[in-house]
């Protein structure tokens, strides 16, 4: 009786378990999620829909670039300037390039071949054969409008990631940095929209979707965004890409100094007025411009805890009746307004006295 007994607990189990299976298994082959209720649908506030259509209208004009060097492949970012098959980038993206590929965001890919470069400004040219693509190329803004605050967008395929959009503030302006040679590009803007590398040669937009800048670098010890990125003035794309794409190159008016801003240590051991405000020239290159024009540079040098600071020299207040308050305010000038055999009119200050010095600017060497 007993074995009867165990033997039907044991059925009863394996029934019960087969039948809850069963209901499991059927229960989820059964149900059917209920429709999301309206109100759950997110609805895009102004500013992400105007992000979304910005990005949607500029994507079919920004490019993905990749390279073949001697030494290996590199990539970057780009954008069209004009119908002709034009695109902009940065030099240091396409430089020493033995092949260059570009791709758009449908996906078509096409060889390019460089028109001009300028190490000088970090910008270079490409073109592509437009009979199998439709340009659409990008408006440049005003840069000298652009400001602390402004939102700004950068587009571009940071790390091999294509066609990524980061957005984030104009942090500064006017900043200056180093270009491949001796000399700075100036009134770079910075931004805290993440810059990383693959985005150089990419536009950085307002959010009407015109280029303020060309991203060009990052500050950072990890060699990925940190917050600090910079972006070559729409300004001085306008000014150099014509020339690139005429003659392959871009001559950059010369002076042929070395000096710094003029500091308070200076004024104060050279008795100078507290308002006096200029560039210290520490030394004139031979046979330069300025060499010719008569400029003086000094020998002398002021110690202070942070730097050795040129004592004596001339002082360079203004150039064509523009005050000169920094040596950022003079590369400023002389890139954003003058060109190779312009002669301009700097008032200079030596010896207790103001005078005008004409200098015929040379080329950049």
């Amino acid at each position: 009786m007993m074995k009867h007994l165990k033997m039907w607990f044991v059925l009863m189990v394996a029934f019960l378990g087969v039948a809850f299976s069963a209901y499991v298994v059927g229960a989820q082959t059964t149900t059917r999620l209920e429709p999301l209720p309206s109100a759950s649908v997110y609805q895009p506030n102004a500013q992400e829909q105007a992000l979304n259509a910005v990005y949607d209208t500029v994507t079919q004009s920004v490019v993905n670039i990749n390279i073949v060097t001697s030494n290996g492949s590199g990539s970057g970012s780009g954008f069209v300037i004009d119908t002709n098959g034009h695109i902009v980038t940065n030099n240091h993206v396409i430089e020493g390039a033995r092949f260059i590929q570009v791709r758009f965001a449908d996906d078509t890919s096409l060889s390019a071949e460089l028109v001009g470069r300028d190490p000088d400004s970090d910008l270079a040219v490409i073109r592509v054969n437009t009979s199998s693509v439709n340009l659409v190329p990008l408006e440049l803004a005003d840069s000298e409008t652009a400001f602390v605050g402004q939102s700004v967008m950068a587009i571009g395929s940071p790390f091999g990631q294509d066609f990524t959009l980061t957005t984030g503030i104009v942090s500064a302006i006017d900043r200056s940095i180093a270009a491949d040679g001796n000399y700075n590009i100036p009134d770079v803007i910075q931004t805290d929209a993440a810059i990383n590398p693959g985005n150089s040669g990419g536009p950085l937009l307002d959010l009407n979707g015109r280029v303020i800048g060309v991203n060009t670098a990052i500050l950072s010890r990890t060699n990925s965004g940190s917050g600090i990125g910079f972006a070559v003035p729409s300004n001085q794309v306008r000014r150099v890409v014509p020339y690139l794409i005429a003659n392959g190159e871009y001559q950059h008016s010369w002076l042929g100094i070395s000096g710094s801003t003029l500091q308070v240590e200076q004024r104060n051991v050279m008795e100078l007025p507290d308002d006096m405000r200029g560039v210290m020239v520490a030394s004139v290159a031979n046979d330069g411009p300025a060499a010719r024009a008569g400029l003086r540079g000094t020998q002398e040098g002021l110690n202070t805890q942070f730097d050795i600071l040129p004592l004596n020299g001339d002082i360079i207040t203004s150039i064509n009746g523009v005050p000169i308050g920094s040596m950022s305010d003079l590369i400023s000038y002389l890139a954003g307004n003058t060109l190779p055999n312009d002669t301009i009119t700097m008032q200079v200050y030596r010896q207790g006295q103001l005078f005008d010095v004409p200098v015929t600017l040379g080329v950049r060497p």
